[in-house]
């Protein structure tokens, strides 16, 4: 679970939605600070840019970087605070920005907000060291006193609410080790290098710490845990509010584990910092002590200004992490007998844990936050036990959840401990068909997950599924005579009524009228102009349109030249994150001139320094310009995609010397590869496709072999088969080299391949992530092996997914707290994959399009 997409869930009940969109919106004045408020002074302009109310001297001049100051402050304080800096910083022509509102403030001091931008509430920028020190001075004490979170990558002045750091002053953008671009400064050669923005204060090679800070730096590095009876061996998980860490006791030798909670920062729903959350979790540890189904509690003190408790050590593993092993569905065919095996072991595990609900509940208290990641399995996988108590509370306090996850989190109408009964519901669904992210958007969709965890599981009791659909939709149902949800209007294998329920998803969804994006899709849209690009932005959603046959979206199209004429700053270049994406797409619908006016923009840049990949690098964009040249005819813009190639095959070259960082089509050398093979259709120079040959080898070293024997890339701790960064994505470059040349290890590749595209089950429908990318797989692969029946199942199994959208079908994206509509995540991918299988021509991705198709899918057969 990526906990950064929780606070994207705030704004809106659809879509992930940017939290400036709460109250920093320049018509809703009411909403913010009274310094928001206040008009620009005379002389000063003001402006919004994501967060942030920036405030500068229309005739300052200020360094492109240099030592920054940072201001905490807390919700209560925050008004205040911004108005004292407003009329130091006024008179004394000093440029800086604040956060305008309380909502946003709140999420940027939440429990899962970034680290590295927790509790910076203003940004001063002082000139020079000078008038950093005078500033530290003089507003220190005007401030001090003033409560704040810790801001961690900066350093403390004295012991107010003022940090500083050395960084950027104005944008400016480096690709990273990676070839992301990301914020830069320049280090003393003149160079731009990235702006480290890690949760630990840093001062760059090249740059002196001023004397004056040298004390602060004493200060901060005092407070240490040597001191302490307990040694820290591990971190197991950090959050904005503190760390856990796995500890041992020195005086015993025993095992333990520490929690930290930061004052002031890790905020909850009702307003609770870590401090306050992690006393009510010893309070709620101490009231079921005795029980053996929570940890004990051993000690609590504090260090620095941060709070520990310390609690035993449970043997055993998180619920969560059985299922990759354990469950069934993993596989293309289950064996009958691991189906039953499977829901034998489910069925005990949540008898064990409703037994640890009832027992705590014996104590008056509710759990309020019960889900897979809290529920520790003993090493006898027979008892089990209740981690993370920070949300408890006793009944008689009737406090609602303000900490949960997503597919567990009870409606409004539940209190007490019907909000624990409403969990264990979710959980019964969750261990068969573990998709209840999705009740976060329509609870209805519970009684779809326990048809399927019916069909799928032949034993399961129908009565199991029966109560957890009553308890999770029947509560709060309202009257016969009122509305209910619309439900799915169509299923997935229906193409052409599919087609145009999906499209007509994605049109109601469009918001021509703002800035920032056209259609709702993942986060990452809200990062770096992503609401352009192919993957995430307007981009990628009108290519799915056109190649699935949909009418022309003319205001969708004059949005995205519109748009792309002036794209944001710090745009990156790339195929799927960036502009050569855009301009490809707008190549693809027409509009040719603005196309190239966008690559211009982009090779007058210092593209030669991005990364590799497809996704952002050289690989894409020397597809696009190749494309281009072969389309407009422009002869130097095919000497710039060689000109790419060459760099691709250097870089590959010193790839193949160490173990490369990332592997698959969008960021391994599958991507170079799709290059050069392209390229080598279009020359016929057989180097080319050498190259290709090598880049592949690159990659499949990469995998490794699953127990079933399938091919999957080694992530660490994961394997992946999918199509953005796992072994399908190489398997579909695989499929267009073979088509030029044999090669025995390449074919014995691809079909140890082709059964990660069978699964019964995964996690997300999206087509870089999920099952789309399968289905998409299956619809071109020329694999002797392939099966129309597989097709016809994937194609199935996508309809797990998918919601209802204003009447409409659409699907959900990345973690399934919400919809998306965009290509990478969303319904624009899952219509392109669908497309693949089903349309009358078949569609592909760019540079990736239908193979030779000898196979159609299987007629589906009914349940």
């Amino acid at each position: 679970m990526d906990k950064r997409y929780e606070v994207f869930c705030l704004a809106d009940r659809h879509f992930y939605e940017t939290t400036a969109r709460l109250a920093s919106d320049s018509t809703d004045t009411a909403a913010r600070f009274e310094p928001a408020q206040r008009p620009a002074p005379r002389g000063w302009r003001s402006s919004f840019h994501g967060d942030w109310l920036h405030l500068r001297p229309v005739d300052a001049e200020t360094p492109a970087q240099g030592w920054k100051i940072h201001v905490s402050a807390c919700l209560d304080n925050a008004e205040k605070t911004a108005a004292k800096v407003w009329e130091y910083c006024v008179p004394r022509a000093i440029p800086f920005k604040f956060i305008p509102s309380r909502p946003q403030l709140f999420l940027r001091n939440s429990k899962y907000a970034a680290r590295g931008s927790s509790g910076k509430f203003v940004t001063i920028y002082p000139v020079d060291e000078d008038q950093l020190r005078t500033v530290l001075s003089e507003l220190g004490d005007l401030l001090a006193g003033e409560p704040g979170p810790y801001i961690l990558t900066d350093l403390r002045w004295n012991d107010g609410p003022l940090y500083v750091r050395y960084g950027g002053f104005a944008p400016r953008y480096c690709p990273d080790p990676n070839g992301t671009l990301v914020p830069a400064i320049e280090n003393a050669e003149g160079q731009l290098v990235p702006d480290p923005k890690d949760p630990v204060f840093q001062v760059p090679e090249w740059v002196t710490l001023p004397a004056f800070l040298e004390p602060q730096l004493a200060a901060r590095s005092a407070t240490t845990t040597t001191d302490l009876p307990y040694r820290i061996d591990s971190a197991l998980h950090f959050s904005n509010g503190g760390g856990v860490y796995l500890g041992t006791d020195s005086r015993t030798g025993e095992q333990v584990v520490l929690k930290e909670a930061r004052p002031h920062a890790g905020l909850a729903a009702d307003g609770a910092d870590a401090v306050t959350r992690l006393e009510r979790e010893k309070k709620a540890l101490e009231q079921v002590a005795g029980l053996g189904v929570a940890p004990e509690v051993r000690d609590w003190f504090t260090l620095g200004d941060h709070q520990f408790l310390v609690m035993d050590f449970l043997p055993g593993r998180t619920l969560n992490s059985f299922f990759a092993e354990r469950h069934p569905l993993i596989g293309a065919q289950p064996d009958p007998a691991a189906l039953a095996d499977y829901t034998r072991w489910a069925l005990r595990v949540h008898r064990a844990v409703e037994e640890a609900v009832a027992a705590v509940h014996s104590r008056g208290v509710v759990f309020n936050d019960l889900h897979m990641f809290n529920i520790m399995v003993g090493p006898d996988e027979q008892s089990v036990a209740l981690l993370d108590f920070e949300a408890a509370a006793h009944v008689d306090e009737h406090r609602r959840q303000v900490v949960a996850h997503p597919g567990f989190v009870a409606p409004a109408d539940r209190t007490g401990f019907d909000i624990d009964r409403y969990a264990l519901a979710c959980l019964r669904l969750a261990l068969f068909i573990p998709l209840t992210t999705l009740l976060a958007v329509d609870r209805d969709k519970a009684a779809h997950l326990a048809r399927t965890a019916a069909e799928q599981f032949p034993d399961l009791p129908a009565e199991f599924l029966d109560e957890a659909v009553a308890e999770i939709v029947g509560r709060d149902r309202p009257s016969p005579a009122a509305p209910r949800p619309v439900p799915v209007p169509v299923t997935v294998d229906d193409w052409p009524r599919g087609r145009a329920s999906m499209t007509a998803a994605i049109l109601a969804s469009a918001t021509p009228d703002r800035a920032d994006r056209l259609f709702p899709g993942d986060i990452a849209q809200f990062d770096d102009g992503g609401g352009l690009g192919l993957a995430h932005g307007a981009a990628g959603v009108l290519y799915a349109l056109a190649e699935t046959g949909a009418d022309r979206y003319e205001e969708g199209e004059h949005w995205l030249l519109r748009h792309a004429a002036a794209p944001p700053h710090g745009t990156p270049p790339g195929l799927y994150d960036g502009l050569l994406g855009v301009a490809y797409v707008l190549d693809r619908l027409g509009h040719t001139g603005p196309a190239l006016d966008l690559t211009g923009r982009v090779l007058s840049e210092q593209w030669q320094r991005i990364g590799l990949g497809l996704y952002g690098g050289l690989a894409g964009v020397g597809l696009v310009l190749d494309h281009l040249a072969h389309t407009t005819g422009e002869r130097a813009l095919l000497a710039q995609a060689m000109n790419a190639s060459r760099l691709a095959a250097q870089r590959l070259t010193e790839l193949s010397r160490t173990v490369p960082r990332r592997a698959g089509l969008l960021y391994g050398a599958t991507g170079p590869a799709l290059l050069f093979l392209r390229l080598y259709e279009r020359t016929g120079e057989t180097a080319l496709l050498d190259l290709a040959a090598a880049a592949l080898r690159l990659d499949l070293a990469r995998c490794v072999q699953r127990a079933d024997g399938t091919l999957a890339v080694d992530d660490g701790p994961r394997t992946l088969p999918y199509v953005g960064a796992g072994s399908v994505g190489i398997a579909m470059v695989l499929d267009d080299y073979l088509a030029h040349r044999a090669d025995p290890e390449f074919e014995r590749a691809r079909a140890a391949i082709l059964p990660a595209a069978h699964s019964r089950f995964y996690a997300q429908p999206g087509l870089f992530r999920g099952r789309a990318g399968m289905l998409l797989h299956l619809s071109r692969t020329t694999a002797p092996q392939a099966d129309a029946a597989q097709l016809t199942a994937q194609i199935a199994g996508l309809d797990w997914y998918a919601m209802a959208y204003r009447g409409q079908l659409a699907f959900p994206g990345e973690q399934m707290m919400r919809l998306s509509m965009d290509l990478a995540t969303g319904t624009a991918g899952c219509l392109l994959a669908l497309g693949a299988a089903l349309h009358t021509e078949p569609v592909g991705l760019p540079f990736l399009p239908p193979t030779r198709r000898d196979h159609k899918p299987a007629p589906i057969q009914g349940p």
